[in-house]
């Protein structure tokens, strides 16, 4: 995690905090040039595609210079921060960085042609290989981190006029394999791009959805006819402060969450069944609960008691907790349920799940469901938090919908959605009265799970949630 760049600086760098993730956004620094850290002390928050997570440094010192600023997305195994360590001389302040703040100490990119000779002791230091550095706080990288294409520096190298153009794009010169999530590497071969020759418009030469999709767009038809541009403009529309359009960046927590949605969508076979159900009896249960001494200061509402039911259902109804191995193409029966509880979060939207959840009492599920809720909504759920789930429970009823069709997590089997609970005209005992209602609706991936595995566990739910004393009997 540290290097020596010279007698008393020592410079700590971006951590791998995401098993395998390849970089992580500054959102917070704790510290600025000229406060004096300590060994464990958290000197950043950064957020990666799974989790925010804060940053220990892992020795004492005075910090001498932070090299990128909030809101920045660095390469794992890029340096972040320069510490002068206890006992040294100040350290004189590189020159690119009083130039540009947000630039890197040691640039990626390599130098050009005419200044090779110059540059050619620093990079043969670079090139230098170093020895794996000791782990931070459970994760850790070696210094061979994943190669990225080179920075775009000051000096841009024009391509050659005469270079032929395919789809409107020129292409790519001798270089590295593209870089592009695996989403976007599927959208590209099902429309027959080749990402070579797709100019990135992404962080860091990543190539975009947007990129491609212009790549694959004739250039007849991208380019704008001379006619449009002579018009005048037309009357504007109704505008906000002013401000007509804005663009808000996907990064991060909900831009992994947005490429996983369309993965599970587009792989896994949806299924959706409805069922509206009398939860009168379990809202009156809710009601007795916390009134009992053995669930005060625990968080009892209906969510519980719904998680509850749907944990012996599983049980009646074991085959449905399972995935799907693509590779060896089976079906992996788990005989543990890690319950997933979807959590909107000011960074969108995460699925963090209660381990082993089939073994706990009552009391420990409230516990558990309360430290999920309160962790997600401080935005520290760690990354493991958010691994490993088989089945999911969404609680849209809390923005006042009746229900959905929600998409499966990634990797797991079932979803169930929970409506909004409204007293409604129902006929109970041979009469119409008002009562609590709500409507469930239950996702499974139709690969894993038929039409009467499905159908057997959405309508048990809804039995305990009627007459939740089976609770006891079915247990």
């Amino acid at each position: 995690m540290t290097t020596m760049t010279d007698a008393s600086v020592r410079e700590f760098k971006m951590p791998d905090v995401g098993e395998g993730l390849t970089e992580a956004e500054i959102l917070k620094w704790y510290v600025q040039p000229g406060d004096t850290v300590t060994d464990g002390q958290v000197v950043c928050e950064v957020e990666t595609a799974k989790a925010a997570v804060e940053l220990p440094i892992p020795y004492d010192g005075v910090v001498s210079e932070l090299r990128f600023p909030e809101g920045t997305t660095v390469d794992v195994g890029t340096a972040i921060i320069a510490v002068r360590v206890a006992g040294g001389a100040p350290a004189p302040v590189p020159a690119q960085a009083e130039a540009a703040p947000a630039a890197p100490a040691a640039p990626e990119a390599p130098a050009p042609a005419a200044t090779a000779s110059a540059s050619a002791p620093a990079s043969a230091e670079e090139a230098k290989p170093a020895a794996r550095q000791p782990v931070l706080v459970g994760y850790g990288v070696s210094t061979s981190a994943t190669k990225r294409r080179p920075r775009k520096g000051p000096e841009v190298t024009v391509p050659a006029p005469a270079q032929p153009e395919l789809n409107g794009h020129a292409p790519a010169a001798d270089s590295p394999r593209p870089l592009a999530k695996p989403p976007v590497r599927k959208l590209a071969k099902d429309l027959g791009v080749d990402l070579a020759a797709v100019t990135p418009s992404g962080p860091d030469g990543i190539i975009t959805r947007e990129d491609v999709h212009a790549a694959a767009t004739p250039a007849a038809v991208t380019a704008p006819a001379p006619v449009a541009a002579a018009p005048a403009a037309p009357a504007p529309a109704a505008s906000y402060d002013g401000v007509r359009e804005t663009r808000i960046p996907v990064k991060g927590v909900r831009k992994a969450t947005a490429a996983a949605m369309v993965g599970s969508a587009f792989t896994a076979p949806h299924v959706t069944e409805f069922v509206t159900v009398d939860v009168t009896r379990t809202m009156k249960l809710v009601e007795e609960l916390k009134q009992d001494k053995e669930m005060q200061g625990r968080r009892v509402n209906p969510l519980l008691l719904i998680a509850k039911a749907l944990l012996v259902a599983i049980k009646r109804n074991p085959d449905i907790n399972a995935s799907w191995d693509e590779a060896n193409q089976e079906i992996v029966v788990k005989h543990y349920v890690n319950l997933g509880i979807a959590a909107a979060t000011p960074r969108g939207l995460i699925v963090p799940n209660i381990k082993d959840a089939q073994d706990k009492t009552l009391p420990q599920l409230a516990d558990s469901l309360g430290e999920l809720v309160a962790t997600a909504r401080e935005g520290k759920t760690s990354p493991s938090a958010m691994q490993g789930g088989t089945v999911t429970i969404t609680n849209v009823g809390v923005f006042g919908v009746d229900t959905g069709t929600p998409i499966l997590n990634p990797g797991e089997s079932a979803i169930l959605a929970i409506g909004a609970i409204k007293l409604q005209p129902w006929v109970h005992k041979g009469k119409v009265k008002p009562r609590q209602v709500t409507t469930l609706a239950l996702s499974f991936d139709h690969r894993l799970v038929d039409g009467e595995l499905g159908s057997k566990v959405l309508a048990d739910v809804a039995a305990i949630l009627e007459q939740p004393k089976r609770l006891i009997t079915w247990a």
